[in-house]
């Protein structure tokens, strides 16, 4: 008789007389978890490699041999195992190791951000021996000291657990702290005159079982039992990491990750965790202002939602609603652009763009799809993004994980060497303007063409340089598409509520009806009032000068906004919005994942949601939405809107979220063209954004605006020595009949003939050298 018993596929333990099903390789610690009992220890995180440090996670283990001790974040589980975590044995060797970390770390907790919430003292309670024999003076060093601009360090309380360290060279690739010296001087510390400059470095302060890191906007600003937390979704940028706001005395103090298997995995960039200063800044708009006299001046809602009203009415009246245009609206939630979405489609306002000229035409979201997790899955991934690692930092732990420890070979095409560009199979450089036809002929060559012939191959798409159109982008995916049509694409954006924005109908509904046609026509008369809806033109926006004559020829400006910024201070009116933490609602990230954000502390002032002040102006508009509760503005949203259906239910957006459904798959078929080449004494201008900026969030973060640097730009050495200039020289950059002033920054990670100019930093502006109708900007650089 055959036996049809499907073979057993994991392997039976007993855990404190617990029948337990464990995976193969599985480790110890994490099957004893798994069972329910908890199995003390330090060292040992789920996110990175076992290194057995600390060795309190000793149990005892029962096997063909009989009993011994054996420290389970290194011992995979065997068949027939007996695992005791609460014997003789197991305890008494828990209180040893205890007692011997407790033997030089300092007792004081109640000085210790790290009191309350801190493994060492919660164990040293429920595992550890009660009283130590140690009477020796403990060792002591100067402390704390700073490490980096957001960490500092307390070597007496550290007790080698490797977290950190190994954190910075496993998960991040920047191994700028490291432990020096031998025997019981080791500690951990970084390189001499060398920072830990790291874009993560928060998390190893979230890691840090003890408090011997600590970050500085945190330091000293509340104990954890004043802690009031909830969960939500970060919109920094479009990766949308799962996090926890925690409030003292209804003010942030603080964002921790939470590690969730779709998206971030538990890690957050230095930008998203410490930009909660700019929440709490005193530089906020707490009330409406209207302009009397010349000012922006404080004003009632009624007052100003009236002269908002009455300025809309007038245009729309006079001169139709093809006059009045919506830029912005990626800032805020889904519910937030859907109201001011609805408000347009009652006014008959089809000009309006939730993007400001620097992201991707909404036709990218019609592509075949991908996850975040199908990515990083991929066999393969072709790169044609922006440096991920500095506008979307999480996505890059994500891939450079995939690089390195799965099967997952990435091709970068891109015109500098980016974050990931160590981990590619293959980095290919290319002149702005010419990545279609370099693409195209990449997917020609023999060892290109048999890996993407093994299937499942994934498409990154973003914004890679404001200089040029993004049409190359789009042209060098239909390139990919076309040599293998089952791919898959992740379309990346900058901004956190892109494409919940887009789905919502905060997008052109006309073919001239984006920001770039919107300020041309401003600046040519035909639109005469222009809502801001948290946007700032003057930074975001490439075209510099299109954005000045833009200005300078509307006559009317409502913003809603949650700071006066360049762009609000033209308004006429400026409605003050809820920011971040102060309001609740759902956000759609890159791939389409909606998740829920959550209200944490009052709003500032009088400042209220977005959506809130679309049905107000409505309603002075002789309009009305239906909507006086956040539910009511998110169930009309879910029923209206055939994409968010899943969503309906609170519960559906918590924690992992939902992926939204896409429309149908649009199929690129244009053929792959490239610009104009350039002329021999030219450069070619690539402009792309960095992690610190002067975005209002990071200036506005005490923390952060430090970060942000000098605006340079960057050359090849080899061009720079064809120019005869050194490192910091000034050099007089000229296009378009506009020219800057900019110190050098030598740079090989930049192709020959191309200039490398970061985006929105200190300094000269490089934006005036830039026009949006432009294919690509060709630079004269001349030594001053």
């Amino acid at each position: 008789m055959t036996d049809t018993a499907a073979p057993k596929t994991t392997v039976s333990i007993t855990v404190d007389g617990r029948a337990v099903e464990a995976k193969p390789g599985e480790l110890l610690i994490n099957a004893c978890e798994q069972s329910g009992s908890f199995v003390p220890h330090f060292c040992y995180h789920p996110r990175m490699s076992a290194v057995g440090m600390c060795r309190q996670c000793i149990v005892e283990v029962e096997g063909p041999r009989g009993k011994a001790l054996v420290v389970s974040c290194m011992t995979p589980v065997a068949e027939g195992q007996v695992v005791s975590t609460t014997s003789e044995p197991a305890k008494r060797a828990q209180e040893g190791v205890l007692e011997l970390l407790l033997a030089n770390h300092p007792l004081d907790c109640p000085v210790c951000d790290k009191g309350g919430e801190c493994p060492l003292q919660d164990q040293a309670f429920s595992h550890g021996p009660g009283e130590s024999r140690y009477v020796e003076e403990k060792r002591h060093y100067e402390k704390p000291i700073p490490i980096s601009d957001l960490v500092f360090l307390d070597r007496e309380r550290c007790i080698l657990c490797d977290r950190c360290t190994r954190f910075a060279s496993e998960v991040a690739g920047d191994p700028l702290i490291s432990f020096t010296s031998r025997g019981n001087n080791t500690q951990v510390m970084t390189f001499p005159d060398e920072p830990f400059s790291s874009y993560f470095s928060g998390n190893t302060v979230q890691i840090c079982p003890v408090g011997a890191l600590t970050a500085s906007p945190y330091r000293f600003k509340a104990r954890p039992w004043d802690l009031e937390q909830v969960e939500s979704t970060c919109t920094t940028c479009s990766v949308g990491c799962r996090t926890v706001v925690q409030s003292s005395r209804d003010e942030l103090v603080r964002y921790q990750g939470v590690d969730i298997e779709s998206v971030n995995w538990g890690w957050l960039c230095d930008r998203g965790r410490f930009n909660f200063e700019a929440v709490n800044s005193k530089n906020r708009v707490h009330a409406p202002l209207v302009r009397k006299d010349g000012e922006l001046v404080d004003a009632t809602w009624s007052s100003a939602l009236d002269a908002a009203g009455r300025i809309l009415r007038t245009v729309i009246n006079d001169k139709g609603p093809d006059a009045v245009a919506i830029v912005g609206g990626a800032r805020g939630s889904n519910e937030d652009a859907f109201a001011w979405a609805k408000l347009a489609d009652a006014l008959g306002i089809t000009a309006r763009d939730s993007q400001l000229g620097d992201g991707m035409p909404a036709e990218v979201f019609a592509l075949p799809q991908a996850t975040i997790a199908e990515v990083c899955t991929a066999r393969t991934v072709v790169l044609l993004a922006p440096d991920l690692k500095e506008e979307l930092p999480v996505l890059y732990l994500r891939l450079r994980d995939a690089a390195e420890k799965r099967q997952t070979r990435i091709i970068e095409v891109s015109p500098r060497a980016t974050g990931l560009a160590d981990y590619a199979w293959k980095s290919v450089r290319h002149d702005p303007g010419d990545q279609p036809r370099v693409v195209s002929a990449l997917l020609a060559s023999p060892d290109v063409a048999a890996q993407l012939a093994l299937g499942n191959v994934a498409v990154v798409v973003g914004r890679g340089n404001l200089a040029e159109s993004p049409e190359f982008s789009l042209l060098a995916v239909g390139a990919v598409l076309s040599a293998q049509p089952e791919a898959r694409v992740l379309p990346v954006v900058r901004r956190g509520n892109v494409r919940g924005a887009v789905t919502a109908g905060l997008t052109p509904q006309r073919a001239d009806g984006d920001t770039n046609a919107i300020l041309a026509a401003a600046a040519a008369g035909k639109v005469e009032c222009v809502v801001l809806l948290g946007a700032d033109p003057f930074t975001d926006v490439p075209d510099a000068d299109l954005v000045r004559r833009a200005f300078a020829g509307v006559k009317h400006v409502i913003a809603v906004d949650t700071f006066v910024t360049e762009s609000s201070r033209h308004a006429e009116v400026l409605l003050s919005a809820a920011a971040y933490g102060e309001k609740m609602g759902t956000t759609t990230n890159c791939e389409g994942r909606v998740s829920d954000v959550a209200q944490k502390i009052t709003t500032a002032g009088t400042a209220r949601p977005d959506w809130m002040i679309a049905a107000e102006l409505a309603m002075e508009l002789g309009v009305d939405l239906g909507y006086s509760s956040y539910g009511e503005v998110h169930a009309a949203m879910t029923a209206g809107i055939a994409a968010f259906a899943p969503v309906a239910e609170a519960r559906a957006v918590r924690r992992e979220g939902v992926v939204i459904a896409h429309p149908a798959a649009v199929r690129i078929t244009a053929a792959a063209t490239s610009a104009a080449p350039r002329l021999t004494h030219q450069f070619r201008l690539l402009v792309s954004r960095v992690l610190y900026d002067q975005a209002v969030s990071t200036s506005q973060s005490p923390s952060l605006a430090p970060l942000a640097r000098d605006a340079g730009i960057h050359l090849h050495s080899s061009d720079a020595l064809r120019l005869g200039v050194r490192e910091g020289s000034d050099l007089r950059v000229a296009a378009n009949g506009s020219a800057v002033v900019l110190p050098l920054v030598i740079d090989d990670a930049v192709s020959r003939g191309v200039a490398f100019v970061p985006f929105n930093q200190h300094g000269n502006d490089i934006r005036v050298l830039i026009r949006h109708d432009a294919p690509v900007t060709d630079l004269v650089i001349e030594v001053i």
